[in-house]
């Protein structure tokens, strides 16, 4: 991905939590993270200076991808599990041996709140991740204030110092019995749910009572655990509340374009995400459909125990179709991972739709900005043209197409020039553009309704003449003038070769500039190859027993200088060529790559 599309797919990132993941070129995860806020999160990457690990990432980053949370803690979550999933080598070097901790309800008679790193099948409730342990332990501790289990240790024979401050239920001073553990786990758990409402209430309450006794050091412990709610219980959708193996699919439809995503969910977890954008021509519900029947066919793609769906899709067909259970979630957990997923369903149709007008803008609509800047009718076609020389030898010249403002690369034409020696500006202007288009009228071909030399009042004299003089046609020439930095600033055009100056924040200047950069490039490289040729060839020529034959054998057998390099004596005499002659090649070309180690 160019630097200019990752810069416009960064213009238009949500400011909302969720994760983004790295590509490098071959589409390899290298590296996945977490942010509060997207957009700032991700552009960090690219318009800040980074130095040692993090430099090294950002030079491997070919391009990304992100997935939206409702929260920073669902962010988190989904982050832990697509690092185990991938192990992206960037995060692997960060986070080995790192385990991130959860709180657990033991699973005994008289059950205990603690902070474990590990996850068991052992009958026990399990709640987080969290980020680290002071947040995890923050957690305990508020949860031993207001929903007390054990704390102390077996076996006592008399209450504890908790239980006197109202942080141990009491087991250590009476019998409690399973219904009480029960319900007070359930408090636990539709609090950390985000179930807060009541909790709150209560405290607000006892805080306005305490506040009312004069007793304000108790109001304040009452304030700071209710901002403590407020700040950090939140409800994480992003993790289910049982362990069925399950798929979620969403859509969003919009101007003739389906956007789905699936979720997959294992052991309670999303630990992928697949998405997909088609244009659609018919009901969204039976294109989910068909898409959903379609991906199971795949051979990496598992049946799981549950599929979620949104509403309008035919449940009971999808059912019988694939032998598993099919659920429209109506409200709770479920729905909002569905909800999750259509969100980003939707957000992925509009980044699309988004692009494509950025696109848009930055084509056709610099186009129209620079048709009227010099006058003229819709530019649909622009070929522009640019000299290369090396004082004088080897003269080329390049031409590039530009239609509806995108380069048109299978219409780019090279031309060595054949007859002008040495640096001839408007010799070569002249040879270049007569080929160019008496070839065109020749083949009745359309002709350019813009032409765009790289130079200035000389190559706009050159081109007219033989346009107007010779060849009897009249296209538009305008002329790029350079700015110190050598970057088009502005254009030469018309019969007194007005200096048209374009403003540097519209898409025509942007343009312009794109278009003096790759014909500046397309020329460059194409003289280098030529020059690279005839060195090649004259070095060739040079060496005693390779006649022509023998020359055109090498050029068309090897082509660069550098793989005759490379090249073993065997490879040589492949050719038919005998040994003394092969040697003689060979020490030629390591010769040439080292000339002080000549022989003396």
């Amino acid at each position: 991905m160019s630097r200019e599309e990752i810069n416009q797919k960064l213009a238009i990132l949500p400011e909302l939590p969720g994760c983004y993941i790295m590509r490098n070129k071959d589409n390899d995860i290298i590296y996945i993270g977490k942010a509060k806020n997207l957009r700032s999160r991700v552009k960090s990457y690219f318009h800040s200076k980074h130095e040692g690990k993090t430099a090294l990432l950002v030079a491997d980053i070919d391009h990304f991808e992100i997935i939206v949370t409702k929260t920073d803690k669902e962010s988190l979550l989904l982050e832990i599990n697509l690092i185990k999933q991938y192990q992206p080598k960037y995060n692997i070097k960060l986070k080995q041996g790192t385990m991130y901790p959860y709180l657990k309800v033991t699973n005994e008679k008289d059950p205990q709140l603690i902070i474990t790193s590990v996850v068991e099948n052992d009958g026990g409730v399990y709640f987080g991740p969290y980020p680290n342990v002071y947040a995890a332990s923050e957690t305990q501790q508020f949860i031993q204030k207001v929903y007390p289990l054990r704390k102390c240790n077996k076996g006592q024979k008399r209450a504890c110092l908790y239980y006197h401050m109202g942080q141990c239920i009491g087991c250590c001073d009476h019998d409690v019995s399973k219904e009480e553990y029960d319900e007070q786990i359930k408090r636990i758990s539709r609090f950390l749910n985000g179930d807060v409402k009541e909790i709150k209430q209560n405290l607000v309450t006892k805080m306005q009572a305490a506040a009312g006794d004069m007793n304000f050091e108790q109001a304040a412990e009452y304030r700071d655990q209710i901002r403590y709610i407020e700040a950090t219980v939140e409800k994480q959708t992003i993790m289910s509340r049982d362990y069925t193996n399950r798929d979620v699919f969403a859509f969003h439809m919009d101007k003739g374009w389906i956007s789905i995503q699936v979720f997959l969910l294992r052991q309670s977890t999303v630990i992928k995400r697949e998405a997909a954008l088609f244009p659609s021509y018919g009901n969204p519900e039976e294109e989910l459909l068909s898409f959903i029947m379609q991906f199971y066919q795949e051979q990496n793609h598992i049946l799981p125990k549950e599929i979620l769906v949104p509403e309008g899709v035919d449940v009971t067909l999808l059912a019988e179709a694939l032998d598993i259970k099919v659920h429209v979630p109506k409200r709770g957990s479920k729905k909002s991972i569905l909800d999750l997923a259509i969100t980003n369903s939707e957000l992925a149709l509009t980044e699309k739709f988004m692009l494509i007008e950025r696109s848009k803008n930055k084509t056709v609509g610099a186009i129209q900005e620079l048709s009227e800047a010099l006058g003229l009718n819709y530019l649909e076609t622009i070929e522009s043209f640019d000299h290369s020389n090396i004082q004088g030898t080897n003269p080329v010249s390049a031409m590039v197409v530009y239609k509806d403002g995108q380069p048109d690369r299978k219409s780019y034409r090279k031309y060595k020039v054949k007859t002008v020696e040495g640096a001839n500006e408007f010799a070569t202007t002249q040879e270049v553009i007569r080929r160019r288009y008496s070839r065109l009228l020749r083949e009745r071909k359309p002709l350019p309704d813009l032409i765009l030399m790289d130079g200035g009042k000389v190559q706009i004299r050159a081109a007219k003449e033989v346009l107007e003089d010779e060849l009897g046609i009249h296209i538009p020439i305008a002329g790029m003038v350079k700015n110190k930095k050598h970057k088009t600033a502005s254009l030469m055009y018309g019969d007194d070769n007005d200096v048209i100056d374009l403003d540097p924040r519209s898409q025509a200047f942007h343009l312009v500039q794109r278009i003096q950069d790759e014909v500046h490039r397309f020329a460059i490289t194409f003289h280098r190859q030529i020059r690279g040729k005839n060195s090649f060839s004259s070095l060739l020529d040079d060496i005693d027993g390779v006649g022509p034959k023998t020359r055109t054998k090498v050029l068309r057998h090897f082509k660069t200088m550098t793989n005759i390099r490379q090249a073993s004596l065997d490879d040589i005499k492949k050719l038919g060529i005998s040994e003394k002659v092969a040697i003689s090649i060979k020490d030629a070309f390591q010769n040439e790559e080292n000339p002080s180690s000549s022989d003396t």
